[in-house]
């Protein structure tokens, strides 16, 4: 018997909001730009060719757009973008479909390469979606996905809690949960991916206001779709004093304040047998005292001076 991974997100809330940015959503794609910036450079150092690729999440084609003039756009065939968001996949120059992370249409096999830069964050079953897309490449195939980490929007989370709880007297949750760092590997391993590696980018902005960042959010259809969130959005009386303490505790000493946001990447590879396999245990020819030129002792064997 399975157990049906918890509904955090509301996924057609989430779907609105994506489809309220789409015309907005250049305004504030910095951070989509260099997660599709730093996949291509990951890309360009691989040499081989990927003849069908996917775009999971692909907003307005940021990765295609990043692609386009590097030395990596030679070597993959086919991309398509996909979206949650009819709206917003309208926007993608290239080929494109509608689709949900996490209910992927393609065939197990068919892909070569899948990229997704900022959006798999939003899936309510992470675990399920890496699976699904290991599935579907085809063996030796190329998962790379950037999403936001856990000290994403710290200080937002902080200084929302806070003025609740001053006003109102309690405090629901705001702001999304994001996957910690340390989890990543774990969860390309869970999938069933071969040679996983995770890498973290931190980036901070600092804004004039803690308002400007909330626009930016509702810019890039980043705002809440949690299904606990309280009901009614934020009063008047709430944000203000959000934004206060957000000022109080977190500007610069020009005023500015900052807002962090950490970018998870994950690379993985779909099995092959020809990938290369760690080493069994005892099987080493080199002894590691020899390449420490230090003296090897048998355990419980006292080292002399």
């Amino acid at each position: 018997m399975t157990t049906a991974a918890p509904r955090i997100f509301d996924r057609a809330l989430h779907a609105r909001h994506l489809g309220r940015a789409a015309g907005t959503y250049g305004r504030a794609d910095f951070l989509k730009r260099r997660a599709a910036q730093d996949i291509v450079e990951r890309l360009e150092a691989i040499n081989r060719r990927f003849d069908l690729a996917v775009d999971l999440g692909a907003r307005d084609g940021t990765f295609r757009a990043a692609l386009s003039g590097s030395p990596a756009a030679g070597r993959i065939g086919l991309l398509i973008g996909t979206d949650l968001a009819p709206a917003m996949a309208a926007r993608d120059a290239g080929a494109r479909l509608v689709a949900d992370e996490e209910r992927l249409p393609f065939a197990h096999g068919g892909l070569n390469l899948i990229v997704s830069a900022l959006a798999l964050h939003w899936v309510n079953d992470l675990v399920g979606a890496l699976i699904q897309a290991r599935l579907a490449l085809a063996p030796d195939g190329l998962f790379i996905g950037a999403m936001f980490g856990g000290s994403t929007l710290t200080e937002l989370r902080q200084s929302l809690l806070a003025a609740e709880i001053e006003v109102r007297g309690g405090a629901g949750p705001r702001v999304s949960p994001f996957a910690d760092a340390g989890d990543g590997a774990a969860l390309l391993q869970r999938a069933g991916f071969a040679l996983p590696v995770i890498d973290t980018d931190l980036v901070t902005v600092r804004y004039d206001h803690p308002l400007r960042l909330l626009a930016d959010l509702r810019a890039m259809g980043e705002t809440s779709a949690l299904v606990g969130r309280p009901r009614g959005g934020l009063s008047r009386p709430v944000l203000a004093r959000a934004c206060e303490i957000y000022q109080q505790r977190h500007a610069d000493p020009d005023g500015r304040v900052r807002a962090s946001f950490e970018i998870l990447t994950l690379t993985g590879w779909a099995p092959h047998p020809d990938q290369q396999q760690p080493l069994r245990p005892g099987s080493a020819k080199a002894r590691l005292a020899d390449a420490l030129g230090v003296v090897e002792h048998k355990a419980g064997e006292k080292a002399g001076r």
